[in-house]
């Protein structure tokens, strides 16, 4: 697209986001997914699960442009196979 150039009503871009799923019971806490996430939005937990390893959490700021990309990173790093990242679609 031509610099300057504007999309039409017509004229959609994808954007692909993602949505994490972190199965508690298998998570150890080990920190891999948190230091691989390329726009950081997998955290430390204070909680803890059953086995009591800190759990990792989810939190995005779509405002400061943090948000799940589904690179699938943190589901690939994983040792314990504790993440799963469900890819979205969303049109701009």
């Amino acid at each position: 697209m031509p610099a300057g150039s504007k999309l039409l009503p017509s004229q959609k871009v994808k954007i692909s986001r993602g949505k994490v799923h972190i199965i508690e019971e298998r998570c150890k806490g080990c920190g891999l997914c948190t230091d691989f996430c390329p726009k950081q939005v997998l955290h430390r937990s204070e909680r803890v699960n059953e086995k009591g390893y800190h759990l990792v959490e989810v939190i995005e700021e779509p405002e400061k442009g943090k948000f799940c990309v589904a690179c699938g990173f943190c589901q690939i790093i994983c040792p314990e196979y504790a993440i799963w990242v469900e890819k979205r679609e969303e049109y701009v």
